[in-house]
C-alpha cells in the first residue's frame, strides 16, 4: 500500500492509501466540523447539517442522489462527531469518478426552507428515542458534566430546544463558515487511481470559495462528579465513568489501548472475569477514545439495580489494584495480540483503511501504515501502561448511574 497526498489551490486535500491488490475502494470526504464547533444557540447543527446535504442540490433531487448511489451498488452513509463530519462510500473501482461527482454535489447542498422544516421534526424525533433507549443518554450527561464548560462537552444531536429554535438561515451561516475547501479532504483507499482522482477532484471541488476556518483548543478541565438520574421504566441500572486519557496526537495512546483492552475488552479481561463470567453485570467494559486535544477512558456497566453499587465499588477497587500493581506482561501480551489480529483483519477492507487514513488527517497527525501501527504497538512496555495509569488514573472520573434507582451511593 502507497500512501499519495496533494493540495489543490483553494485548499483541499486529496489522499488515498492504493492498493492495487484490492478489489474494491472506498470514498469519502471527511469535514473537520462538528459538535465542539457550535456555539449553544446552535446545537446540534453539524448533526442536522448531515442530514440536509442528502435533501437535494441545484442539479440533483434527494431521489436523484439515492438512485444515483444504488445505481453503483455502493454502501455509503454518513456521520456526525464532535470533532468532524464524514460522508462515505464502499465501491467497485469502476465507479470512482462517478461517486467522487456525486459526492462533491451533495456537499454543496440546496438547503431549502421546506427540507429544513421537514427534516427538523425527524432529527426531534431522533433525539426523544435517543433518550427513550437505554442507558438514556447517559453518555452525553457524563460528557456534559465531565467537560463542563470545555467544547467537547457539546452533545452531537443537540436538544430538543435548540433543534426546535434553529433556523435555516442559521445552518446555512454554519455551512458557509466550517465548509471550506480547507476544512475538508477528499480521501481514498484499496484500489485507486489517484491521478484520476486528483483530475476529478480539480473538476468538480476547484470551483469551491476558500475562507478561513478555526477551531477552539482550550484546555481540559475535567470534572469530578458522582450523579443519578431516575428513569422508572429502566428494568437495569446503567453506570458510565469518563476519565481523562492520552488525546488523538500523544505517543501515549498505543499503551492506552493496551491497557483499555487488558483491563476492560469483552471478553477476558479483568472486568470481563470480575463481573461479567459470574454473573454480577451483564456487561462492563472499558474503552480509550481520542480527540483534538484529550482522550477519553470509558467505563460502561449495565446490571440489575440492587447490584449497581457493590459493582461500581468492585471496578473502583479493580482500578486501584491495577494502579498499584501493575499491568502484568502476560496480560500486556494477551492485549497487544487482540489489538493486532483486530488491526490486520481490518486492514484487509478499504473501507476500515478510509477511516484510519482520513483520521490522521482529521486529527492533523503524521500518517502511519499498517505496518507502523503495528510496530508502534509491539514496542508498548509494561512500564509505558504503568506511565499511563500514573498521568491518567482511572478513579479520577466524572460517573453517572441511569436507571429505576432514586439514588445510587458513590463507591469509596
Amino acid at each position: 500500500m502507497e500512501l499519495r497526498e496533494t493540495q489543490l489551490d483553494n485548499g483541499l486535500t486529496v489522499m488515498a492509501e492504493c492498493n492495487d491488490e484490492a478489489h474494491t475502494c472506498s470514498v469519502g470526504f471527511f469535514v473537520r466540523t462538528g459538535a465542539r464547533d457550535e456555539t449553544p444557540e446552535v446545537a446540534g447543527v453539524s448533526h442536522f447539517l448531515e442530514h440536509m446535504v442528502f435533501k437535494g442540490t441545484p442539479q440533483r433531487t434527494a431521489d436523484d442522489v439515492n438512485r444515483e448511489f444504488d445505481e453503483m451498488g455502493a454502501h455509503y452513509n454518513a456521520y456526525t462527531s464532535e470533532e468532524s463530519t464524514v460522508y462515505f462510500a464502499a465501491i467497485l473501482p469502476e465507479h470512482q469518478d462517478r461517486v467522487v461527482d456525486l459526492w462533491a454535489d451533495v456537499l454543496r447542498p440546496s438547503l431549502r426552507e421546506d427540507d429544513f422544516d421537514m427534516e427538523k421534526n425527524v432529527i426531534i424525533e431522533e433525539i426523544r428515542m435517543y433518550d427513550d433507549q437505554p442507558p438514556y443518554g447517559a453518555d452525553d450527561r457524563c460528557k456534559a458534566a465531565f467537560f463542563a464548560a470545555h467544547p467537547l462537552a457539546n452533545s452531537v444531536i443537540g436538544t430538543v430546544e435548540s433543534v426546535s429554535n434553529l433556523a435555516v438561515d442559521q445552518m446555512r451561516s454554519y455551512f458557509e463558515e466550517r465548509y471550506s475547501p480547507g476544512n475538508i479532504a477528499l480521501v481514498g483507499s484499496g484500489k485507486i487511481d489517484f491521478d484520476q482522482l486528483v483530475r476529478k477532484a480539480e473538476e468538480v471541488c476547484g470551483g469551491w470559495q476558500p475562507f478561513e476556518t478555526r477551531r477552539n483548543l482550550p484546555r481540559v478541565e475535567p470534572c469530578q462528579e458522582f450523579v443519578t438520574l431516575t428513569k422508572t421504566e429502566s428494568t437495569q441500572e446503567y453506570a458510565m465513568e469518563f476519565a481523562l486519557a492520552p488525546g488523538s496526537n500523544a505517543e501515549e495512546r498505543y499503551a492506552a489501548k493496551v491497557l483499555s483492552v487488558a483491563l476492560g475488552d469483552d471478553s477476558g479481561s479483568r472486568l470481563f472475569w470480575d463481573l461479567v463470567d459470574p454473573g454480577l453485570a451483564e456487561n462492563a467494559s472499558l474503552g480509550h477514545y481520542e480527540y483534538d486535544d484529550a482522550g477519553l477512558f470509558v467505563t460502561y456497566m449495565a446490571c440489575a439495580p440492587e447490584a449497581c453499587r457493590d459493582n461500581l465499588q468492585r471496578i473502583l477497587d479493580l482500578y486501584r489494584q491495577a494502579a498499584v500493581e501493575g499491568i502484568r506482561p502476560s496480560e500486556i501480551d494477551q492485549a497487544k495480540a487482540k489489538i493486532t489480529s483486530r488491526v490486520v483483519i481490518a486492514s484487509e477492507r478499504p473501507r476500515s483503511r478510509l477511516f484510519n487514513v482520513g483520521g490522521s488527517w482529521l486529527h492533523g497527525r503524521p500518517y502511519r501504515s499498517v505496518r507502523e501501527d503495528l510496530d508502534a504497538l509491539a514496542a508498548v512496555t509494561v512500564d509505558d501502561v504503568a506511565r499511563v495509569m500514573e498521568q491518567f488514573p482511572l478513579t479520577r472520573n466524572t460517573t453517572i448511574a441511569v436507571g429505576p434507582l432514586d439514588d445510587v451511593a458513590a463507591p469509596e
